[in-house]
This record gives C-alpha cells, sequence and structure tokens, in this order.
C-alpha cells in the first residue's frame, strides 16, 4: 500500500472519529439540558401548565405537532439508518449508478411535507378560530390598554381601573371561573399582551381594536408581559396576574374606588396622548 493510501485511509479515520465525538457531545448536552424536565413538563412538550380552561385546546395542538414532527422524524431517520447499512459499498465493490433523478420519489417528497402543512393549518385554523371566537358569554369586561411603558387595566363593568409604571408594574385581577373578555387597545405603538400560563397571547396594535375571551381556573399569581419588541423600555413591560375568588375581587374591587381609581381611566396622567379611552378606541 502506498503511503497516499495509508495517509488518506488515517484522515477518514479521523474524521469518522471526530464525527462519532461531535454526535456523541450533542447527545450528552440534549440529555443534560432535558434531564430537569420533571414527566408532567416532558408529557406538555416544556409548555406551561394552562391556568384557563381555554388553554388546553393550545396545549393539545401544541401536543399533537410535537407527536407528527417526532413520527416524520423517526421515518426520516430509520429511512437514512436504512440506506446506510443496506446500501453501504462494500470493499472492492464499483461505484453505484448515479442516479440524476427519481419521478416518484421527487413527486413523494414534495408532496408529502405539502400534505402535512396542509393538515397542520386545518388544525391551527380550526383552534385559533375558535379561541378568538366572540362568545357573547363574558361576564366580565377588561380594557387593555399597552404603551410606553407600561400598561392599565380597566374592569369595565366595575367602573375601576389598575394602571402601572416604570417603577410599579400593576397587577391584573380576575375572578376565578367567571368567563373574561379582553379588548385590547395602544395610543403608540405595536404592543403584544402575554400570560404564558394563559398559553395564548395577541397583538395591541394603534388604531385597532383586538379581544379575546378565556376563563381562569387556576386561583394564583402569574406573571404577565410584552411580547413585542415595542423600543426601548421593552423589557420593563412587565405585569402580574391575580386569580382570586370573586370575594377578594370584589374587595379589590372597592380598595380600588378608595383611593380614587374610579370611572375611566385618563391616560394623559401616565405620559400617554391626553385622550381618555373611549377616545383611544375611536
Amino acid at each position: 500500500m502506498s503511503g497516499d493510501n495509508i495517509t488518506s485511509g488515517e484522515s477518514r479515520t479521523s474524521a469518522s472519529r471526530r464525527r462519532s465525538r461531535l454526535a456523541l457531545g450533542f447527545l450528552a448536552l440534549a440529555v443534560v439540558t432535558l434531564s430537569g424536565c420533571t414527566r408532567e413538563e416532558w408529557m406538555r412538550g416544556a409548555m406551561p401548565k394552562p391556568i384557563t380552561k381555554d388553554g388546553a385546546r393550545t396545549l393539545h395542538l401544541w401536543q399533537a405537532s410535537w407527536i407528527a414532527a417526532l413520527a416524520v422524524g423517526i421515518i426520516v431517520w430509520g429511512l437514512i439508518f436504512w440506506c446506510v447499512v443496506a446500501y453501504r459499498r462494500k470493499k472492492g465493490d464499483p461505484l453505484p449508478k448515479q442516479t440524476r433523478y427519481n419521478i416518484p420519489i421527487e413527486i413523494f417528497y414534495t408532496a408529502a411535507p405539502a400534505i402535512m402543512i396542509g393538515v397542520l393549518f386545518a388544525f391551527t385554523l380550526r383552534d385559533q378560530t375558535i379561541l378568538t371566537k366572540d362568545t357573547g358569554t363574558a361576564t366580565n369586561h377588561v380594557t387593555v390598554v399597552g404603551y410606553q411603558w407600561q400598561w392599565s387595566f380597566q374592569y369595565d363593568d366595575d367602573k375601576a381601573y389598575d394602571v402601572g409604571t416604570v417603577a410599579a408594574p400593576p397587577t391584573l385581577w380576575l375572578p376565578v371561573n367567571k368567563r373574561v373578555q379582553f379588548t385590547l387597545l395602544s395610543p403608540d405603538v405595536i404592543h403584544s399582551f402575554w400570560v404564558p400560563d394563559f398559553l395564548f397571547h395577541m397583538d395591541v396594535v394603534p388604531g385597532r381594536v383586538n379581544k379575546f375571551e378565556l376563563t381562569p381556573d387556576t386561583i394564583g399569581t402569574f406573571k404577565g408581559r410584552c411580547a413585542e419588541l415595542c423600543g426601548a423600555q421593552h423589557a420593563r413591560m412587565i405585569f402580574n396576574v391575580k386569580v382570586v375568588s370573586q370575594a377578594d375581587y370584589d374587595a379589590h374591587i372597592a380598595q380600588l374606588r378608595a383611593v380614587g381609581q374610579s370611572g375611566t381611566v385618563t391616560t394623559d396622567r401616565y405620559h400617554l396622548s391626553g385622550t381618555t379611552l373611549e377616545e383611544v378606541t375611536k
């Protein structure tokens, strides 16, 4: 065997070892990363546990999407390894015939992804339509105004409001098991109203009124934030959500009225456009 052949063989062996080590490294990283997840978190696909009756629909769509993706991955990986084993070149074998194209296979790998995307789109559209539907059954109505750089929450049925500042983020209070409709407004730039535990968020767009409904069914305190990069102080646009009993909710509304936060919140005192919420919606 010539020196060139020996060098070539050693290079291939070295490259194979490097690929093996890299693959093992990625596998080890994946194991370490995912080992911190509980069984319940694995089952949810690392999504938060929904705190609304509506969140289960989003979670099921997410889980089904992962199951479909894993099924496709297993099939593809299986075919790859099968081809590697079944069609590997043995020592002394001639170079196999090189096929430039195969019409049936090309049609298949063009049609199959299109079908998968179409099915995923159909289920997504179905769930989105249900989640954004105005059911007319909401017993609690909240107007949310996102502005640079905080949030205000007006409890329309109770004529009271919570409002935040950069130094003191607000808390949105919601009674448990009561259907609530959110009306989203912005007087300046696009924001996005997001409570991760809702498993839902919606953009807050100037000049446009967006609405959605949900029913919180878990008592507790949860984090909220702006999911749209809205400017220099975007990271400060945080808030809390407290889901409480009806009695605690009523007590909070009474407290707001006692400190003068009753009626309609005016945006001028919070460095907005100097309009009232009614004028913002026009």
